[in-house]
């Protein structure tokens, strides 16, 4: 039994990452260091386990419905093999007959009925509908290709099934008005960015209180592979730990890690996310009347836990650098009405990763690499803020 950071009593999460990889592109802006951190070499992990048994990734996904009422699996960050499988797994035929929800990170609660109607297969214009992802709390939601793609995808699919049978899509992200948002007390000191509580709301009452069946698509703790995190130093040793897995098929799921080197590895190697937004002050949100700048998140009660303790499945997707990043689609780019309002966002929130996501020539050199894992783009967002890069 699992538990949101809300406390909601939560059935499974089921984490899909890959070896020493991860997105970067959410929280480049103001790395800071945690209390207390020393940068420190780390040996090689000295691994001890069983060898894990990964299986068809699709067939184990399906088959854990069965038992559990909600999947999590992260979405939308960058990796585009990630995002490619969830829309192959979704298109699955057996896939409307084990869920009966989507729930995305990346839905703004406020336009559910919108969003309804036009999963349903209602008339709703385009653009009305695209208000549910790109008016969210977070910029790259309204940049995502993986989006632009679910929704419609669901939609169609809909289409071919009979009533009992379709599916729903429910927004988990904070309700948002940005029309009413014109300044930084507007946004207010934070109340937008406690979208835990605002997705384990949804998932309580539309889920779990309904007894359906949810795939939870949401973004997951980053590996950060900076000196200053535990994953930095043990970089070098990717390749040899990757050999380990160069037989396993792609994609794959390991279900049962306990007492296998790779549960042991993570647990090793894992960096619970210690590193926050924010400005030279440590990133706070100011009290009183001062517009806040940026955003700003407290280590997490859970940052104490082991990796293991935090996921019940692993996602191989193959060889660390062979995963391809997903570029933003062009026409968001050429939407100059909404991209005029991500820069009028981001300069009301005066900081952060809103800006440059707001700004097309950043997103554009960004998105000129093909490759998810960029050793020379991390060194370029690390150096300058202090962490040595150990590539």
């Amino acid at each position: 039994m699992k538990t949101l950071a809300s406390g909601l009593p939560f059935v499974t999460l089921l984490l899909l990452t890959t070896i020493f990889s991860a997105s970067v592109s959410a929280q480049k802006t103001a790395l800071q260091n945690m209390p207390g951190e020393t940068v420190h070499d780390v040996p090689r992990p000295k691994l001890t386990g069983s060898d894990p048994k990964p299986v068809d990734a699709t067939a184990a996904i399906l088959t854990a419905f069965d038992t559990y009422e909600v999947v999590g699996i992260s979405a939308a960050h960058g990796n585009k093999d990630l995002d490619d499988f969830l829309l192959k797994l979704i298109r699955n035929p057996a896939f409307p007959g084990k869920v009966n929800d989507v729930v995305g990170e990346c839905g703004n609660s406020l336009y559910q009925s919108t969003l309804d109607r036009y999963i349903a297969g209602g008339e709703v214009p385009l653009p009305e509908v695209r208000q549910v992802w790109r008016n969210t709390t977070q910029a790259m939601c309204g940049l995502s290709a993986f989006y632009e793609e679910l929704f419609p995808l669901i939609r169609r699919i809909n289409q071919t099934l009979p009533p009992e049978k379709q599916l729903r899509v429910l927004a988990g992200d904070s309700p948002i008005d940005w029309s009413k948002v014109k300044t930084g007390r507007d946004f207010g000191h934070g109340q937008f960015l406690m979208r835990d509580a605002s997705i384990a709301a949804v998932i309580e009452q539309e889920v779990l209180a309904k007894h359906r069946k949810a795939l939870m698509l949401f973004g997951t703790a980053h590996l950060f592979h900076a000196d200053d995190t535990a994953v930095g130093p043990v970089e070098k040793y990717n390749g040899e730990f990757e050999a380990r897995m160069a037989a396993w098929p792609v994609p794959s799921l390991v279900q049962n890690m306990k007492g296998t080197w790779l549960l042991d590895l993570l647990d090793k190697t894992y960096s619970p996310g210690n590193v926050f937004f924010g400005g030279p002050d440590g990133g706070k949100l100011p009290a009183g009347p001062v517009s806040p700048k940026g955003t700003f998140a407290e280590p997490p009660p859970e940052a104490s836990l082991k990796f293991s303790q935090k996921v019940d499945a692993y996602l191989y997707l193959g060889p660390r650098d062979l995963l391809l990043n997903e570029p933003t689609p062009a026409e968001i780019f050429l939407d100059k009405d909404y991209m005029a309002e991500l820069q009028r966002r981001a300069a009301i929130l005066g900081g952060g990763p809103m800006t440059d996501d707001a700004d097309p020539q950043k997103v554009s050199a960004r998105d000129s690499n093909p490759f998810f894992y960029d050793p020379d783009g991390l060194k370029n967002v690390t150096e300058p803020l202090g962490f040595k890069s150990t590539q």
